[in-house]
């Protein structure tokens, strides 16, 4: 389904942006201390002189190096640049990534403070940064034109996408170009591709392929987004572009090779996903079995996901159903090989793996660079460092949790607010789940009811009815209660309005 265009005047279903605001506000404020908004005058002068550090001259320097930068058109904190490169049969890949570590020192005032954040917290009408803007989207941001320290990940690949050597150096660069995902898929389909938007297709198809082998998995489905629009804000689906899988692809490709130096020399932060249960995973075949499209014994799930489409209703019940494979992410920190986790893979990926490419947006990216800055030069971490790793892991757990809350209250906000214009109005949708009545013993339980997906809204919900995964009904929105955040949607005959 193609997103729909930005519009310049409210339409049904658009919230006025102030209103939101008020909201996200109230909200805000009842999360009490949970989420920090502002930096403190000590962060804030700790920000504003080490923005103003020089880099050392022990650096690479790299600034002959047209890197460029690959994002939405709106970000400014910029984590990554890259430069790609053809090596006779192979491809060199020169990865840069944010130097935060110059900026932050280990036990000063913004790490501790980035501690208590865990990581940038994006809401529907603000971002809520990990580290202050001077630093976060000004001398520590990959900007165009800007000469700026960077660690850079160098990257050799064969023929098939495989690494075959990995360097880390801390260097500087500057980014010729900052690239907008909608600009550059543009210009792909146009067939007037630059060169190294190419060669970023071609690295990710075979980074892609490699994926399938090792039978990694991800979801293909829609994203639900918040666009603002001339003072108004409203909820649409976007499909990612082809382009954002294949830069992605770059960004796992070097995480696996963080993990890779980490349980090389033994200390690190991985990033972990235990395999599916079996009792899950026999499940989910049940449920492909039941929809009509059984997944073959022989097929990995990776490439069983990758071969639904998201645009047909049983396959989009299976896509929903299929989270159920992806649960227990954490992130395991160790300091010698003994301490290692008994399965250090990302059962997703399908190899172990490591965040390391977004340390402006991310706490644990900033120490697992450090650390593998530290393995590439034959040294080990300090003590200070390997000290601070195994606190991360909590860090990390403690603020997405709190996070995770907020984020999905603003949403349920902003669903809410939208669809209040609906209110009484029928609408086709699809079921993606079903879930069987419950009776306790003192006579309360809830009655039978399917979650089901509607396109436009687009939106979620649960309605007492009873439906099979994958077919299509008919929902009432009955009522709204924005200052609830709650929606009631009913099961409905006839046509939809």
């Amino acid at each position: 389904m193609p997103h729909r265009p930005l519009t310049l005047h409210a339409h049904r279903g658009a919230v006025a942006a102030d209103v939101l605001t008020r909201g996200i506000d109230e909200l805000l404020a009842e999360h009490g201390g949970d989420v920090p908004l502002e930096f403190s005058a000590e962060v804030l002068a700790a920000a504003e002189e080490a923005a103003a550090r020089t880099p050392s001259e022990e650096r690479t320097d790299r600034t002959e190096v047209p890197f460029v930068t690959l994002d939405p058109e709106s970000s400014t904190d910029l984590d990554q640049a890259m430069h790609l490169e053809r090596t006779g049969d192979g491809f060199r890949v020169l990865y840069a990534i944010a130097d935060v570590p110059w900026f932050v020192d280990l036990g000063g005032p913004i790490d501790l403070e980035a501690r208590r954040r865990g990581a940038t917290l994006y809401l529907p009408d603000r971002r809520i940064p990990l580290h202050p803007q001077v630093l976060s989207e000004g001398a520590a941001s990959l900007l165009p034109d800007q000469t700026t320290p960077a660690f850079v990940w160098v990257l050799d690949l064969d023929e098939r996408g495989e690494i075959v050597s990995i360097d880390l150096e801390r260097a500087v660069i500057r980014s010729v170009q900052k690239l907008a995902y909608d600009a550059v898929q543009a210009e792909i389909d146009e067939g007037r591709a630059q060169p190294m938007m190419t060669l970023l297709q071609e690295i990710g198809q075979l980074r892609t392929a490699l994926e399938a082998e090792r039978g990694g998995a991800s979801l293909d489905v829609p994203e639900q987004e918040v666009h603002a629009e001339d003072g108004r804000v409203d909820l649409r689906w976007r499909h990612p572009h082809p382009i954002e899988g294949a830069n992605a692809q770059i960004s796992l490709m070097t995480g696996m090779a963080a993990a890779q130096l980490m349980i090389e020399h033994g200390s690190g932060i991985l990033r972990t996903m235990p395999p599916a249960e079996p009792q899950a995973v026999e499940r989910f075949r049940r449920q492909t079995e039941a929809l009509g499209t059984p997944w073959p014994r022989e097929m990995a799930y990776g490439g069983f996901l990758r071969s639904l489409d998201w645009r047909e209703g049983v396959h989009l019940a299976l896509l929903n159903q299929a989270t159920s494979l992806f649960r227990g992410a954490a992130y395991a920190a160790f300091t010698r090989k003994e301490e290692l986790p008994e399965d250090t893979a990302q059962s997703a990926i399908a190899a172990p793996y490591a965040h390391t490419t977004a340390p402006l947006r991310r706490l644990v990216d900033r120490f697992v660079l450090l650390v593998c800055h530290a393995h590439a030069r034959g040294e080990t971490p300090s003590p200070e460092l390997l000290a601070a790793i195994g606190q991360i892991p909590a860090a990390m757990q403690e603020t997405s949790a709190r996070a995770g809350n907020l984020e999905r209250a603003t949403y349920e906000l902003v669903e809410t607010a939208a669809l209040a214009a609906w209110e009484g109005e029928t609408f086709e949708a699809t079921v993606i789940e079903r879930r069987e009545a419950r009776q306790s013993a003192d006579g309360s339980g809830a009655p039978t009811r399917v979650e089901v997906q509607l396109t436009d809204p687009p939106v979620t919900a649960w309605v007492p009815m009873d439906a099979e995964p994958g077919t299509t009904v008919r929902v009432r929105l009955e009522s709204v209660d924005p200052a609830k955040r709650r929606a009631v949607f009913v099961g409905a005959d006839g046509p939809a309005q």
